[in-house]
């Protein structure tokens, strides 16, 4: 097991921990009270895979468990499935993980003689701040398994305000770091794949992967049943835009649009 690997177990430990001891104190079990379950779906045009100018129709699942608050909490499609272990209204932090796909010249011509990336996951911590009722601020760390053995780190900010009673509009900056684990597997050519894929060599460090900005256009059509329409853009930098893959075959920029629908499940635990 690497050092990154861990830190992201003993992070998770730590935040159970903490939510355990504070439960106890209390009376009740961590876990007791009224909590909500959010799933659904996205689908949306984005680019064919990190770093292509060219784009596909995709889709992907919306998941995230957590405590009932006080009111509605703002949730973004960016959000990794997570689960909150201390919920504290304007501050929470809790355990959170992502699937990632696989990745060979299937995905686009464009990478052929690179290696194939293989399905994993990622896993860590997240942490949600709310400085006031129409601002929230997420940080996500994640280290990779199995399809990387870097450590990547989610930066969001978005503002949300609704604009009529069930239309909400929200949005903000993005911003992506990783360490050189992950650039090597998505970004780095070695000697070998240079030869075989005819681009130039390229051996990334770590550093800023991207940044943008997000805006979405959400519906509440039910008390749980939710829709929404978003548009992202971002630009790649840093080891990411360095990559002999991007510069000669693909794009730094790099935009997404799509829709997306979520229903909230209530339930209670003792």
């Amino acid at each position: 097991m690497s050092h990154r690997s861990v830190v992201s177990i003993s992070l998770a430990i730590a935040l159970l921990s903490l939510g355990s001891a504070a439960a106890q104190e209390s009376g009740q079990h961590f876990w007791s009270g009224d909590w909500y379950l959010n799933v659904g779906v996205a689908g949306f045009s984005a680019p064919k895979f990190e770093g292509s100018s060219h784009n596909e129709f995709k889709f992907s699942p919306l998941i995230s468990v957590g405590r009932q608050g006080a009111g509605p909490r703002f949730s973004s499609r960016n959000d990794n499935p997570s689960f909150a272990l201390i919920d504290k209204g304007a501050f929470r932090a809790g355990i959170v993980g992502k699937f990632v796909p696989s990745r060979d010249d299937g995905d686009g011509h464009e990478l052929k003689g690179l290696r194939k990336v293989k399905w994993g996951a990622e896993a860590g911590g997240f942490v949600e701040v709310y400085p006031t009722d129409f601002l929230r601020a997420r940080a996500e760390v994640r280290q990779g398994i199995r399809s990387h053995d870097g450590v990547v780190a989610d930066l969001a900010i978005d503002a949300f305000t609704d604009i009529a009673p069930d239309l909400q509009l929200s949005g903000g900056p993005r911003a992506t770091f990783a360490t050189r684990g992950y650039y090597d597997a998505y970004y780095g050519v070695s000697a070998k794949h240079a030869a075989e894929s005819g681009l130039d060599p390229y051996k990334p460090t770590a550093g800023m992967q991207s940044y943008g900005a997000g805006a979405a256009l959400t519906w509440k059509a039910t008390e749980n049943l939710s829709a929404s329409s978003f548009l992202e853009y971002k630009r790649l930098a840093g080891p990411a835009a360095d990559s002999s893959l991007v510069r000669e075959r693909g794009s730094k920029n790099q935009v997404l649009i799509g829709v997306s629908a979520t229903y909230k499940f209530n339930f209670s635990l003792q």
